[in-house]
């Protein structure tokens, strides 16, 4: 037994364990400092610290520029990370979790940050089964971080642009069918008209909506062959021309029904936006305010504006069917939700009304009484979007 314990009988056993020992922490000291890995050893008891020279290299310090205490590096752990960095300490202490791992960001010798995956296990416990001490590492791993940013950065940049699609296409579906259907209601006028001074006014409105058909065609040929960033997708848009423009074009449906519009906006009032979604805005609301007008009476449309130092508002109203907001007030910008029994609604010109705001940081609220009316609340960013 002894021979096969030990071959040369003229060394102690001792001191050949003491030297296996020793190779060892050779060979684990020669990995740490070949692999950049840093090693920390902390006493529960003294609350002492050693942090191998690996670390403290990391960080951009020398052996002897950091001390060895718990605080060196705690104070140094970039304020964002310091709860989930204790806490997932403190859930490895308490046996929540078998090993510590966290990831945070450390501040170097620099004053710059670097992203260190931090592990550790507690190894050796007191007689009451309290950590006593806790070993770990220290790696760097900012150029992962870096290439983790970079990837979420081109995820929000195609998760953006398909956005932007779909809303394009309902755009083009939306609108256009809009203009297909003022041309179906104005031909069909033209057809009863009984005479040529009825007919031409009529032919006058079919103009008018042809011209504005060509000017959505344009506009929606600007988002089209533009290839860079929204930014370059922006005008400068008078609000009142606009909105007395998208009143011209639904002129004929709103005398056949008798409509009363008020027009209080300032005609000196300016936005900074992209053309094609601020006429499908005002298009898709002023629809609305005759789409689903009250059938016992005359319908009242108000358009107001407000300018204050955050923001520039247009508020629509009308006296019309209303919705009910107890029932359908978290749907009503939904796709495809619809809340009337009325054949031509779809469930999208809300839908679409609310991300062409949101697109430029706006938004939209309403307000809405069944019977009653309803009230849209636009807010634009003035400091953006108040030209000079």
């Amino acid at each position: 037994m002894s021979n096969e314990i030990n071959s040369n009988p003229t060394v102690p056993n001792k001191a050949i364990d003491n030297y296996k020992l020793d190779i060892k922490e050779q060979v684990l000291k020669f990995a740490l400092e070949n692999s950049n890995i840093g090693a920390w050893d902390y006493n529960a008891i003294t609350h002492n610290v050693f942090y191998s020279k690996e670390s403290k290299n990391i960080l951009g310090f020398e052996d002897n520029e950091i001390g060895n205490t718990a605080k060196e590096w705690n104070d140094r752990v970039h304020p964002e990370d310091k709860e989930h960095y204790f806490q997932d300490f403190y859930n490895h202490l308490i046996g929540i979790n078998a090993d510590y791992v966290n990831e945070h960001r450390v501040k170097c010798k620099d004053g710059s940050y670097k992203w260190i995956l931090d592990r550790g296990r507690v190894i050796e416990r007191d007689v009451f089964g309290k950590p006593a001490r806790i070993i770990g590492t220290h790696t760097d791993i900012s150029e992962r971080k870096e290439q983790e940013e970079k990837i979420a950065i081109n995820q929000n940049i195609i998760k953006d642009q398909n956005k932007r699609l779909k809303n394009f296409a309902l755009i083009v579906t939306h609108n256009l069918k809009s203009h297909t259907s003022n041309f179906d209601s104005l031909l069909g006028f033209l057809d009863e008209a009984e005479d040529e001074n009825e007919k031409n006014e009529l032919i006058t409105h079919l103009k008018t909506v042809n011209n504005s058909l060509t000017e959505t065609i344009s506009n929606l040929n600007k988002i089209v062959t533009t290839q860079a960033s929204r930014d370059q997708n922006i005008q400068t848009i008078n609000i009142h021309n606009y909105v007395l423009n998208t009143i011209k074009l639904l002129e004929v449906e709103l005398k056949a029904h008798k409509s009363i519009v008020n027009l209080n906006l300032d005609k000196d009032l300016h936005l900074k936006y992209n053309e094609a979604y601020f006429e499908s805005i005002i298009q898709n609301l002023l629809s609305n305010t005759i789409k689903y007008r009250h059938p016992d009476r005359t319908p009242i449309i108000d358009i107001n504006s407000e300018v204050t130092p955050e923001h520039i508002i247009l508020k629509i109203s009308d006296n019309g069917l209303g919705i009910d907001l107890d029932k359908y007030g978290d749907d009503v910008f939904e796709l495809y939700r619809t809340f009337h029994n009325n054949e031509n609604a779809e469930g999208v010109g809300l839908y679409l009304t609310k991300s062409q705001i949101e697109a430029f940081d706006g938004t939209i609220d309403l307000e809405s009484t069944v019977n009653v009316g309803t009230t849209f609340t636009i807010k634009f960013p003035n400091k953006k979007s108040l030209a000079n």
